[in-house]
């Protein structure tokens, strides 16, 4: 039942609510058109600079899920403006960040902050309006946080060409404040709170574990594989055990893993874990390959980059209504080895490419991407009961995110070490290869989403 003291100020309350969880999308995609020049700034190798996103999305990975139960526990209204509080600040230090390091660390502030807020929203939207007028405005919802993600690119480039790279987080700040002191005025305080389960062990073991696992592959060409990576990948293990053996044994785990005991489920998140690793892969290059192989400017390599979250936008909505009609399976794995082709496209640009070679071949990624991600939705909530769907959800969110953290640093690692391989080789466009054969990768691992999407399908579980 919608909350009758938010139900008058229903849109204006949607519209607060937007205003605050649009920096979340925006920021993580206005930060990859700057990463060459911060990583010029800080003379960091770009595995490393990988970092200034990957601590954002390992953070989003690891607590997204347990963030939600801190609104039923605390409240929406009180958590969601702690989140939007907590993004503004540290928004704002990581424009003051001093170097590298201190800029990682604030970004995972950041996105401690982006999370409890993303987290809530769907649940302050929900509480706010009626049934019948709840999927137009989560429809809406959806479609800002999409508008965001297109957006970044555009104007990250533009900011850092005119005033510099720090104003990509400094923009966040009036924008926050606004957002802020409209929802504390409009969101109701949602009623009688609940006795929830947070669980902070799990929460903790798969942090520990995923940022193993990352400074392990992302780092270890650095350090040449040296004892303390060698350790930190046996710690990796180690960590991931404990974490499944927790996860088995509580009531209210952070992970459900009996939903992976539906061959649709695994094979859905498995496809899409592999999938928005090959995005990351791409969206995390490119913008080293357009500003340091063929010069562009940020502001001109963020309008050739729009063109993949622009198709992603425009074909998502019509993908999402030709599953419904048409079926799930075919466009699943269309809409996979599209990804895959292009991927493999990518792997034949030059330093003679054009705008037009660089911007086609990511239209026709986000083509394959926008037919994939509805369907891949799409079957794996069919695959569970209905009474598991907010849970299947959440995996389903943190899946796409540990998969985007997985990608940036498998990006970033091959990278590194194929522009060692050939730098030995006294060869002289090391860094072009080098991105080549990251691209080569991204083709490999949409391959093996392609493979897996055909095993995604079966009748739903809610038509049961």
């Amino acid at each position: 039942m919608a909350d009758p003291a938010g139900q008058e100020n229903r849109w204006l309350i949607l519209a607060a609510v937007l205003a605050g969880t649009v920096m979340g999308p925006l920021d993580a995609s206005i930060v990859y058109i700057a990463l060459p020049v911060i990583g010029e700034v800080f003379h960091a190798l770009p595995s490393s600079v990988g970092w200034v996103s990957m601590s954002y999305l390992l953070i989003m990975g690891s607590f997204l899920l347990p963030f939600g139960r801190l609104g039923d526990i605390f409240g929406f209204k009180r958590i969601y403006l702690a989140g939007l509080f907590i993004f503004i600040a540290a928004s704002a230090l990581c424009g003051l960040a001093p170097n590298l390091i201190a800029l990682i660390v604030l970004r995972a502030f950041q996105a401690v902050g982006a999370g409890l807020s993303m987290s809530l929203a769907p649940s302050i939207i929900t509480a706010v309006f009626p049934q019948k007028e709840r999927g137009r405005a989560l429809g809406i919802s959806a479609m800002v946080v999409a508008l965001g993600l297109a957006a970044g690119p555009v104007l990250g480039g533009l900011l850092v060409d005119s005033v510099g790279w720090r104003t990509i987080f400094f923009v966040n700040v009036p924008i926050g404040i606004i957002a802020f002191l409209w929802s504390y005025k409009l969101i109701p305080k949602n009623g009688e709170k609940v006795k929830a389960y947070f669980d902070w062990k799990g929460s903790v073991l798969a942090f520990g574990a995923l940022s193993a696992i990352l400074f392990f592959a992302s780092e270890g060409e650095s350090y040449h594989w040296s004892a303390l990576i060698l350790i930190i990948g046996a710690a990796a293990v180690v960590l991931f055990l404990l974490f499944i053996r927790l996860e088995s044994s509580i009531p209210e785990p952070m992970l459900d893993l009996s939903l992976f005991k539906s061959r649709v489920f695994s094979a859905g998140n498995g496809a899409a874990l592999l999938n928005f690793m090959t995005q990351y892969i791409i969206v995390f290059l490119c913008p080293f390959f357009l500003q340091r192989v063929l010069g562009y400017s940020a502001s001109r390599a963020g309008l050739t980059m729009a063109a993949f979250p622009l198709t992603v936008l425009f074909i998502a909505p019509i993908s999402g209504a030709l599953s419904d009609r048409l079926g799930q399976r075919w466009l699943f794995f269309f809409g996979s080895l599209l990804c895959t082709l292009s991927a493999g496209s990518m792997f034949t640009l030059s330093q003679n490419s054009t705008p037009f070679d660089i911007s086609l071949r990511l239209a026709v990624f986000g083509l394959g991407t926008g037919l994939f991600q509805s369907p891949n939705t799409s079957a794996v909530m069919g695959s569970v009961p209905k009474n598991r769907l907010g849970i299947a959800g959440g995996v389903l969110s943190t899946t796409r995110n540990i998969g985007m953290v997985f990608g940036i640093a498998l990006g970033g690692a091959v990278l590194n070490a194929r522009q060692a391989f050939y730098q030995e080789s006294a060869f002289d466009l090391a860094f072009l290869y080098g991105i080549k054969d990251a691209f080569f990768a991204a083709l490999l691992v949409s391959a093996l989403a392609t493979v897996i999407s055909v095993f995604c399908t079966q009748k739903s579980r809610q038509e049961t």
